[in-house]
């Protein structure tokens, strides 16, 4: 009997590059691209290898994403056309016929295709069909069946005030797993045609017996392989965990709760995710992308997981030094520029200033900065000491970009982000530009001297024509000197391992998910190195802004007094990134997700 496999990959973030940093999107490409080139060398499926099928949802136009705010809209633009044909035209046809639309593309990796399919749910409550003997949208049945199969008490939850994105992921996780379903048992009708037991026996012989597998990842999707497991569809299933719903709302409280056994939930907690994400238990394997994270789940769903880290790709073996020195003085003119137009000050030096960022959601406590700001403040003070004693000429000026945002915005005014009106921001993008200034970090303090040190917020989803550098997001981190990510509650943290593929220096926190990882780093300088690990665990406060201070501070003075030094910190932070590329974890992916043992 012919066999062939599928491994479909799914996340409500499955869609084509975002221009947010680290997120799921991310994860699930890099996860498809590696299983591809794995692929194409014969490291796996050499006498049968797996269709890769990235699955997502598809937001057509404005208006059709579930957060308005965010305003996704789905670009295929990028990707080929794709013909189905056989089991997989059969499926989509049969789909199309009950009104869950699909939309199909698919680019190569060397010689293996992935392909992407993008389903269109939002007017699931406008197709009619039946349930029960009863007549009623597409909608309302899934919430029926999700009651029936699982106790999913969708008439509450979809009344809470994030019902609109439960829905959504309800309607995505239904129209993967019918996808499946579908699927596996197409053609399986073709032998009834035949009424002689070995006409039709001989018939079922030629059929393909289609095999599949499911990773899922995040809650926003969890329901899909419980779905399946309850409707006895035989799919191997892996539910991976990048946070949990309980831990984000606990944020940096969530390590207390983890060392006391505490598993109470806090009020905050949107109790409708987290039931979606207790669905993970129907999983055939669960997994984490930390020991953290693991710990999470375990102490609030009782769940045992694996941890299968994240990683990062990292193709380009040599360091494009030329370029990163293009990308710094971009960054260095456009600040001496902007804050020259915007303060009406002398002119700052470009040369004189040194720019280094931190970048995430904006998540104030949880990405830990209060505490950035603080350190921001220690630091210029041991700037200004460093100037009134001679050892660093008074010109210089470091710059600490924060890149946060609710979302991208379509219209900045000249000069953004030094110039950044109230009525630009929105949320707690306002709640911290007043906390840059309640420390007096403006960048107006910075010309005359009355600051050394300054925080930019860069309220924008970084791009090539976001109204402000104009860079992409590796360019931009290219570009400064250093990164630093003072997370108090962070499963992973790509975007450390993200600037580390740009041979840009870090500081991370040691509750980042990686930093466990570490001791397998290739020292190429004694002492501190490439990636500096500040604790915000076991000591006090004070204490820890203050290492960050002194980390920050140490990088920049090796980048101003030491270039050969500093130059091997950037090595070292790309030789972690390479260490922790993606080709291990996407081999334990395969593994679990099909039963084949790697060599």
């Amino acid at each position: 009997m012919l066999e062939r496999n599928f491994i479909v990959i799914a996340g409500e973030e499955a869609g084509p590059r975002s221009n947010k940093m680290g997120g799921i999107w991310n994860v699930i490409d890099a996860e498809a691209t590696n299983l591809a080139r794995l692929v194409s060398n014969g490291d796996i499926g050499e006498n049968n290898p797996p269709t890769i099928i990235v699955a997502g949802p598809f937001y057509g136009h404005s208006g059709a994403d579930w957060n308005k705010g965010l305003n996704r809209i789905t670009d295929l633009d990028e990707f080929d056309e794709y013909e189905a044909e056989g089991e997989l035209l059969e499926t989509l046809d049969s789909l199309r016929s009950r009104g869950i639309e699909t939309y199909i593309r698919s680019r190569k990796i060397k010689d293996t295709e992935i392909l992407y399919l993008m389903f269109r749910t939002k007017e699931f409550h406008r197709i009619n069909t039946e349930y029960r003997g009863k007549s009623m949208c597409l909608a309302s049945m899934i919430k029926a069946e999700a009651y029936e199969l699982l106790g999913l008490d969708s008439l509450r939850y979809e009344n809470m005030n994030n019902g609109i994105e439960y829905t959504h992921y309800l309607n995505l996780s239904y129209a993967i797993s019918e996808f499946i379903r579908e699927l596996v048992t197409a053609g399986g009708e073709v032998t009834t045609k035949y009424q002689d037991a070995a006409v039709s026996e001989f018939a079922a012989s030629l059929l393909p017996s289609i095999q599949i597998s499911l990773h899922c990842h995040e809650f926003g999707v969890f329901y899909a392989a419980a779905r399946l497991e309850k409707i006895g569809i035989n799919v191997q299933t892996v539910a991976t965990y990048h946070a949990t719903i309980p831990g984000r709302s606990s944020g940096h409280r969530s390590i207390c709760k983890v060392r006391e056994k505490d598993s109470s939930w806090d009020s905050g907690v949107p109790v409708n995710f987290a039931k979606l994400e207790s669905l993970s238990s129907y999983a055939d394997v669960v997994t984490a992308v930390g020991d953290s994270t693991l710990k999470e789940i375990k102490l609030f769903y009782g769940i045992d997981s694996i941890v299968v880290r994240n990683g990062i790709d990292l193709h380009q073996i040599d360091i494009d030094w030329e370029k990163k020195k293009e990308h710094r003085e971009k960054i260095q003119e456009f600040l001496s520029e902007k804050i020259y137009n915007v303060h009406d000050s002398k002119v700052i030096p470009p040369n004189r200033i040194i720019p280094i960022f931190s970048i995430s959601r904006i998540e104030i406590e949880n990405k830990g900065y209060p505490d950035l700001l603080d350190s921001l403040v220690i630091l210029d003070r041991r700037i200004k000491t460093q100037i009134e004693a001679g050892h660093l000429d008074e010109n210089y000026r470091v710059i600490c970009f924060i890149v946060a945002a609710h979302g991208p915005k379509t219209k900045t005014p000249d000069n953004f982000p030094i110039y950044l009106p109230e009525e630009l921001l929105i949320g707690e993008e306002i709640r911290l530009q007043q906390m840059i200034r309640e420390r007096r970090l403006e960048c107006s303090r910075i010309p005359d001297g009355n600051r050394h040190v300054t925080a930019v917020l860069y309220p924008q989803w970084l791009s090539e024509n976001d109204g402000g550098l104009n860079m992409k997001t590796e360019e931009f981190m290219a570009g400064c000197i250093a990164g630093i990510f003072p997370s108090r509650y962070e499963p992973f943290l790509l975007t450390g391992l993200e600037a580390g593929k740009e041979a840009t220096p870090s500081i991370v926190s040691k509750i980042c998910g990686f930093s466990d990882a570490l001791g397998t780093l290739k020292r190429l300088v004694m002492g501190m190195g490439g990636v500096i690990v500040v604790d915000n665990i076991n000591i006090p406060y004070l204490e820890s802004i203050s290492d960050y201070a002194l980390a920050m501070d140490y990088f920049i003075d090796t980048y101003i007094d030491d270039k050969i030094k500093y130059n091997l910190l950037c090595q070292e932070a790309n030789l972690l990134a390479g260490d922790m590329n993606w080709e291990e974890p996407t081999k334990q992916y395969y593994e679990l997700l099909t039963g084949t043992r790697m060599k």
